[in-house]
Formats: C-alpha cells, sequence, structure tokens
C-alpha cells in the first residue's frame, strides 16, 4: 500500500469516526437507576417499565428536538450506598438526565452527585426532605409527602371524622417523613395520634404492632410502609378482626400489595396522586399499552416513570436546547397541558422545589381492584 492509499484510508476512517461520534452525539443519553432487585424490586420494575414504553413512543414520533433517546438501566440492588456509586458513573457518562432511584433514603444519598454535576434528576421517591433542601435539579415524578398528607389527613377528619389515630409506620427515610407529616396534619386539623408504632424495613411478623394499633382503640388505622409489609399489616388487621377503617397513601393500595393481602385488602381506603383506574381517557389508553408490552397492570409507579419522560420531553421543548441548565431553569413553573403534551397523562404544575401540582384520587380497594372514590382538585399553587 502506498502512501496515497494510506493517506484516502485514514482519511476515511477518520471520516467515520466522525460520523459515528455525531451519530452517539445526536442522541439523548439517560441514565435510570432503579431498585431492580432487593425490597424494592416492584418499585424499579415498574418505574423501568414506564419509561422504556414512553422513550419507545417519543422515538418512534421522532424524538426530541429531532434528537432520540438513549437509556442505561442500572440496579441499586435497594442498596443507598449503591445508589450513590450509580449516580457518581451516570455523571462521570456525562448523561443528559438521570431517572431514580425510587426508594427515598437512595434518593437523599445520590442526588448530590447529580446536583454537583448540575444533571436534571427526576424521581418517584416522596419523603418530604428531598426537595426541602434547594436542590434545583430534582424533580418528581409524583407528589411528596408535603402535598399528599394533608390530602388524606382531610380525609380522615372530615369524611371519616375520627378524632384519634393509630398510625404505623416503616423506621426508615420514607416511613418517617410520611409520620412526621400526617401527625403535622392531623394536629392541626384537631385529629389526636393516640398510637405512634414504629416497625422495620422487612418485617414479617406484625401480630404485636397490630395488636397495639387495635388495643389503642382509635377511631382509625393509617398504615404507611413498604408493599410487602403493607401486605403484611393487612393480613394481620383482619386476622384479629379490627373493624375500624384502615387508610393509607397510595402504597396501601398499590396493585402489588392487593395482590399479596388478597382479600385482606378489600376495603382499605388511600389517597393517591396517580392511578390506572382513574376516570381519564390518557390514563386508559396508557393502562392498555402497558398491559399490551408487558401482560399486566402496573401500579403507580409504572405511572410515574412513564410520565417522568415526558416531563423530560417538554422541558428540553420549552428550554428549545439540549442543555441541562437552561432545561431545569424551564421545568420551575412550567404548566404541562395533556391536552398538548398527552404524555403526562394529567395536566401537571411544577414548582419552584420540582414538586407537583395537579388532581389526584381517594380510592377504595373492593373486589381486588381499586374503585376511585372521589376525584381531588388540584390545589392550585400556579
Amino acid at each position: 500500500m502506498n502512501r496515497f492509499q494510506r493517506t484516502v484510508l485514514a482519511s476515511a476512517a477518520a471520516a467515520l469516526l466522525g460520523l459515528s461520534a455525531g451519530l452517539v452525539q445526536a442522541q439523548i443519553k439517560i441514565a435510570s437507576i432503579q431498585e431492580l432487585s432487593g425490597g424494592g424490586a416492584t418499585v424499579g420494575t415498574n418505574f423501568k417499565n414506564g419509561m422504556d414504553l414512553a422513550i419507545k413512543e417519543i422515538n418512534a414520533a421522532g424524538g426530541i428536538l429531532g434528537k432520540k433517546i438513549e437509556v442505561t438501566h442500572s440496579d441499586t440492588q435497594s442498596n443507598p450506598g449503591v445508589a450513590k456509586g450509580l449516580a457518581q458513573k451516570a455523571v462521570d457518562d456525562n448523561v443528559f438526565a438521570v431517572f431514580g432511584p425510587g426508594y427515598s433514603g437512595s434518593m437523599i444519598v445520590s442526588m448530590a452527585e447529580t446536583k454537583r454535576a448540575e444533571v436534571p434528576n427526576f424521581t418517584g421517591a416522596e419523603a418530604a426532605s428531598i426537595t426541602a433542601q434547594g436542590n434545583p435539579y430534582v424533580f418528581r415524578t409524583s407528589f411528596g409527602q408535603a402535598t399528599s398528607m394533608p390530602k388524606v389527613g382531610r380525609y380522615i377528619a372530615n369524611t371519616l371524622k375520627a378524632k384519634t389515630v393509630a398510625v404505623i409506620f416503616v423506621n426508615n427515610d420514607f416511613g418517617k417523613g410520611g409520620r412526621d407529616m400526617i401527625t403535622k396534619t392531623l394536629t392541626e386539623l384537631g385529629v389526636k395520634v393516640v398510637a405512634d408504632i414504629s416497625t422495620e424495613a422487612g418485617q414479617v411478623d406484625f401480630s404485636a404492632p397490630v395488636l397495639k394499633a387495635k388495643q389503642s382503640n382509635a377511631d382509625a388505622i393509617f398504615v404507611y410502609s413498604n408493599e410487602e409489609e403493607s401486605a403484611r399489616a393487612l393480613r394481620e388487621l383482619r386476622k384479629q378482626g379490627v373493624t375500624k377503617p384502615i387508610v393509607g397513601e397510595t402504597v396501601l393500595t398499590g396493585q402489588k400489595v392487593i395482590e399479596l393481602a388478597g382479600d385482606a385488602a378489600n376495603g382499605a381506603v388511600a389517597h393517591v396522586g396517580l392511578t390506572v383506574e382513574a376516570p381519564n381517557p390518557l390514563m386508559l389508553k396508557f393502562k392498555a399499552n402497558f398491559y399490551r408490552a408487558y401482560n399486566y397492570i402496573p401500579d403507580h409507579n409504572g405511572i410515574k416513570g412513564y410520565i417522568g419522560v415526558y416531563m423530560m420531553k417538554a422541558g428540553i421543548e420549552k428550554a428549545g436546547k439540549l442543555d441541562r441548565i437552561a432545561v431545569a431553569k424551564a421545568l420551575h413553573g412550567l404548566k404541562i397541558s395533556a391536552a398538548k403534551e398527552p404524555g403526562v397523562l394529567l395536566d401537571v404544575y411544577i414548582d419552584e422545589k420540582g414538586d407537583l401540582d395537579r388532581e389526584s384520587f381517594l380510592v377504595e380497594v373492593k373486589g381486588g381492584k381499586q374503585e376511585v372514590k372521589e376525584v381531588l382538585p388540584a390545589l392550585g399553587k400556579n
């Protein structure tokens, strides 16, 4: 091979490398950091599947600003330390955005990494402290406890007319944050918490906590824990013959809890920010599409993952460019209309903290499925 031939080949190779680099740069690279194994596997798997469905739809429609989304999924193993390391890796990989983790404890320790790198971070985690820290790059895809607990608290005080409540909660960042917020809300509404009962993540035997709640003779029992533990609590409550109203927030009436608790879930009432049983054509279409893709009905976490991707899309289109800082700024104070962006499913407003305002639902489990009792309006913070 002579010098001329070598030069031509080198030029061609350089051109191909340049083209390849251009194709890579044309993608919107995001990282999904979810609980795909361990105690949070139901949460993370649903969120991941919702994300993948949204990404498939958006890419099929031409992408965002003409660019396709490319996602890498990683498993936190439901471990905060692993989650933090994965967030560091995502930042090092120069991703445009991070989705997750879904567990509050993991989100709290990992979001410092995305903040440092000025990477938008979308999460389904609900602990009140997540957005209370003033992190301008964190955006919820669900209600935080500061929004949800007042809604369920008003149901307990105004609809049930309860004067006393027993609270059973899981002793982690998620559970303690929820317990603190529901206690504050109920106190302000004149309802007394007469039993404050702590349980552990992964706890199997709920006989003692339920007995304490029963012996308190409270007018209602509020249960706030993870999926498997919530199901065990419901079974034990029924086993001990508790007839007082059993109330919770989102997880208590989630699809996984209903499956695990069986008939014991019937009659449980919860405030939920998202449900596939919502009387909403866009939500019902999502439910059908999700079932077609994965052969099961998603819980609220599947919806969180799906709408999170569409929230990112709306932020990018509002900013008009793939600039992480500009997109984060565009998302704050953004009202997204479901009529214009059907992927968000419900009209939503993102406030300056990254918290959401939109309508929500009171549901009761009947015949092994959620039934919407009441549609609650948005708070109108926008």
